[in-house]
């Protein structure tokens, strides 16, 4: 084919496929319009709309709950070790032996983080919670599933309150174990040198189970280990470590006391009772260590309470 035939037929073919309007505008003849086709199904979206919006809430709730429910739940303290002092204490200066063993202060402040982290488990001091319900927490029997630890009971030690621990795995545990402690709540004294009632800020009994031993009674800075529990020996802990009068009469008071120092001291030597001179009966010293002899669970009679 010749150049002249093979133009001629692509101006022929062109002409074929000539715009669909014509120089003035309008439509030409014959052409037809092209119909978009619309599919009359709703998406996926559209179709389970209400179904994904109620499965975001739900998820959304769910780790809302999650992290408030590890919040709410996550440890109270931490311990760095259990603590254990040496079987049998040392003669302190200017006194006879006594009850319990000192144990370093871990401070005193009102400012608690979460968890609060104490060097020795129990503590007998440390940062603590100053709020109305959660320390000084009130005193009473706290049975095995209530959520108290050191945060609470602490304050209670600072202002010369007795907090007496027992672990879940011991006898005070059981209903036994629970009802002799609340013999022993319900015959509780007034503290020894500020008479305050009891039930003002002691005791406090509760479980804890980082300790080495089945039971221990606290106050500031001080720890009684106990493999059995002794409600008498318990008492004469708290009668002469509470508060108490030194060698020379001079009052010992926890960081918050309750009372004024005594205007009439004791002279040394005078025939004081132990709960005025701090100074613990023979028996009282031979049982310094943690006492390992099964006891009555009855305490011995307490004086008659004192007004407050």
């Amino acid at each position: 084919m010749s150049k002249e035939s093979r133009r001629a037929a692509r101006n022929a073919r062109a002409a074929t496929h000539q715009s669909s309007t014509s120089p003035s505008g309008t439509a030409r003849a014959g052409r037809r319009e092209r119909v978009r086709r619309i599919d009359p199904r709703p998406s996926f979206v559209q179709r389970y709309r209400t179904a994904i919006i109620g499965v975001a809430v739900v998820a959304i709730v769910a780790v809302v709950g999650f992290f408030a429910f590890a919040q709410s739940t996550q440890a109270s303290y931490t311990c760095s070790i259990q603590f254990d002092p040496s079987p049998t204490p040392s003669p302190e200066a200017g006194s006879t032996t006594r009850l319990g063993f000192a144990q370093d202060s871990m401070g005193a402040s009102h400012d608690v983080s979460r968890p609060q982290k104490y060097t020795f488990c129990p503590p007998a001091s440390g940062n603590h919670y100053n709020g109305a319900g959660i320390g000084p927490i009130a005193p009473r029997l706290y049975r095995p599933g209530d959520a108290v630890g050191p945060p609470n009971w602490i304050h209670n030690l600072e202002h010369g309150g007795l907090v007496v621990l027992y672990r879940n795995d011991s006898d005070g545990a059981t209903d036994a174990g629970q009802s002799a402690f609340q013999s022993f709540f319900d015959t509780f004294p007034p503290s020894p040198i500020c008479e305050l009632p009891a039930g003002r800020l002691s005791p406090v009994i509760a479980r804890f189970d980082s300790m080495k031993w089945p039971y221990a009674a606290l106050v500031w800075g001080r720890v009684l280990p106990l493999e059995e529990w002794d409600p008498a020996l318990v008492l004469q802990f708290y009668a002469t470590e509470s508060e108490r009068l030194d060698a020379d009469g001079a009052f010992v008071a926890p960081p918050e006391p309750q009372c004024a120092a005594p205007s009439q001291s004791p002279a040394p030597g005078s025939s004081a009772s132990p709960a005025a001179s701090g100074a613990a009966s023979p028996a009282a010293s031979e049982a310094a260590s943690p006492s390992a002899a099964p006891a009555s669970t009855e305490p011995s009679a307490p004086p008659s309470p004192a007004a407050s």
